[in-house]
């Protein structure tokens, strides 16, 4: 064969394919090739045991005798094509150095994944220019408490359906048979979805169910999702009204009777939520499932839905997925692995078009009254802001001003108290990495209502009490100004000492 036909058939070898090397091929080796053999990768393997290397022709994998250190090695597999990763897997710190350094003289852009031997060579190799360093002892470990995981929630999501498909029975003998979801009073995006995700589920074990809320969905970004979405939800007052529901659920919260139309210390069935719990509160219930390692419950409810295999329609992907990119701001806040997880899973089911519409609804007349009130009302105190916005018809609209008045220069922190019926509501947004404000709201205001959130998002809800008797709004307000800021100011004074 003479030079140019030599060229051509290399160039001919090379093209077309997806080739990847393999130096070492042990336990790990053989697993790393077998994994990507199913995958349709063409794999070339390089190993000192000639035996091995007759075992792995047999499996049709293209394979030969060599030693990894010696830079002819890497001719010989170049002659195969050129690869897109090298993994070098030997047991020898030493040789799979060497190794390193041969590819990448020859093969400067090829991609390498390096096994460590010992605990030194995690540093040594990322100074070699290594793109992924495997530790077999940290995969392993991994692997395991990954593994746990998904045993747990697959235990999780069958018992949970196991407690919802009692109500047939239920139903055989009362003839109702029916599960109530409760959520929040402003129910947002991350617990509308999530209940239509349990409802999802009784659906699939021959369980109706109906999404109940107490209130108002004020938010204009959350009309708008219910909207587009066509999600049926009922809207009751009275909690007799609950005695048409067998078992009940309390989604996206943990305390009922807490911004929720549960009476306080009622029976409540099923629990599931992400926040962090009042440990103040002695809460009961038979399924309870609250995962402060999601940023949302649609997280939660998503990974039941998997695990339990149940269909997931494009009106229900869409709607778990807002739901996560809600509770997280877009995955910029309280984020997890597994909010990312369940955001790809869904993303490929989920309406984009939908969504875009969700997220970009006009904003109402009140709204805009409501951020002017908190601007005109604002005191700062060093990189706080604390406002008051009076009387408001739609609650919601006091988190998204603490939203607005957070961007402003030189703010860390901004709480808007509200009056909500006969109720004052209490909401905080805070970009200080030094402070968790959900705690800070639970220490300043646990003992006189209802509080809690997250290290960058809090609320509170309290009881007018005394002030109860005082006609005058204005009057009402700046006395529960006063009493809100002094006792916050209290606790942060507090953590920062």
């Amino acid at each position: 064969m003479s030079a140019e036909e030599s060229e051509i058939e290399h160039e001919r070898k090379g093209k077309g394919k997806v080739l990847q090397a393999i130096f070492g091929c042990g336990r790990v080796g053989y697993a790393v090739a077998k994994e990507l053999k199913a995958r349709g990768i063409e794999v070339v393997i390089v190993d000192t045991d000639e035996k091995k290397i007759e075992l792995l022709k047999e499996e049709d994998f293209i394979a030969f005798v060599g030693d990894m250190s010696d830079p002819e090695v890497i001719t010989k597999v170049i002659s195969e094509g050129e690869p897109e990763t090298v993994f070098i897997l030997s047991n020898s710190s030493k040789v799979n150095k060497k190794a390193v350094k041969n590819v990448k003289e020859t093969l400067p852009q090829t991609r390498l994944v390096v096994r460590a031997i010992e605990p030194a060579d995690k540093e040594d190799l990322k100074e070699l220019g290594v793109d992924v360093v495997l530790s077999i002892r940290d995969i392993t470990a991994r692997a395991a408490i990954e593994s746990l995981e998904n045993v747990e929630a697959l235990r999780k999501a069958k018992e949970l359906t196991v407690m919802i498909a009692e109500i047939k029975e239920k139903r055989k003998e009362k003839g109702k048979g029916k599960l109530g979801i409760v959520v929040h009073d402003s129910p947002d995006s991350d617990a509308i979805a999530s209940a239509l995700a349990l409802k999802q589920i009784a659906r699939h074990v021959d369980v109706s169910a109906d999404i109940l809320y107490r209130g108002e969905i004020g938010h204009h970004v959350n009309r708008a999702f219910v909207n587009i979405l066509g999600i049926e939800m009922r809207r009751i007052e009275r909690e007799d009204e609950l005695k048409d529901y067998d078992k009940l659920a309390l989604i996206d919260a943990t305390v009922p009777g807490a911004n929720n139309l549960l009476p306080p210390e009622g029976n409540v069935d099923i629990i599931i939520d992400h926040h962090v719990p009042n440990n103040k509160v002695k809460v009961y219930a038979d399924f309870f499932n609250v995962r402060t390692d999601n940023g949302a419950t649609s997280t939660i409810m998503t990974r039941y839905l998997q695990e339990l295999d149940i269909p997931v329609d494009k009106v229900l992907a869409t709607a778990l997925l807002q739901g996560i990119r809600t509770d997280t701001s877009s995955f910029k806040r309280e984020t997890h692995p597994s909010d990312f997880f369940a955001a790809a899973f869904l993303h490929e089911k989920a309406d984009k078009d939908l969504l875009e519409q969700i997220e970009t609804p006009p904003m109402s007349t009140e709204m805009l009254n409501v951020v002017g009130d908190a601007i005109v009302h604002k005191k700062i105190k060093g990189s706080y802001l604390i406002t008051n916005v009076g009387a408001v018809a739609n609650r919601d609209a006091i988190p998204q001003a603490a939203d607005y008045l957070l961007n402003l220069e030189g703010i860390t922190t901004a709480i808007v108290i509200g009056l909500c019926e006969e109720m004052i509501c209490v909401s905080g947004r805070s970009k200080d990495i030094r402070v968790n404000i959900g705690d800070a709201f639970v220490s300043a205001f646990g003992e006189i209502g209802s509080a809690g959130g997250h290290a960058t998002m809090a609320a509170a809800q309290l009881s007018l009490g005394i002030f109860r008797g005082i006609k005058d709004k204005d009057t009402l307000m700046q006395l529960a100004e006063d009493a809100v800021t002094k006792r916050f100011l209290s606790v942060m004074k507090e953590e920062k000492e």
